[in-house]
């Protein structure tokens, strides 16, 4: 990355307002992705693009992260940092299509 970045305290912000474990997202994804027809032919299945990056991010280690991966763990922070924990419905489910729920302490 460049001069300055500061991996860990990416990580650990990326942490810190991803409230939600891998298995949890991937049950959200895909009842989120579902609709009443079944899942649509794409092979992505409908998946948020975001919220895949976040399910990939949360199966890695520290080490193993790309440059891709920084990019949308920063998006991913700023999302929540902007919304805050607001829990109308449409706000709550784009937060939890990135691993984040305001209802959660």
């Amino acid at each position: 990355m460049t001069e300055g970045f500061d991996i860990g305290r990416l990580w650990d912000e990326f942490h810190r307002v991803v409230n939600m474990n891998s298995e949890e997202l991937r049950k959200y994804l895909l009842a989120d992705a579902s609709d009443e027809e079944g899942f649509p032919p794409d092979p992505d299945l409908g998946i948020d693009e975001l919220g895949r990056a976040v399910l990939h991010i949360l199966r890695k280690r520290k080490g193993d992260l790309t440059k891709a991966d920084f990019a949308a763990m920063q998006q991913v922070v700023d999302l929540v940092e902007t919304m805050g924990d607001r829990t109308d419905d449409e706000s709550r489910r784009e937060l939890m299509s990135v691993g984040h729920d305001p209802l959660r302490g």
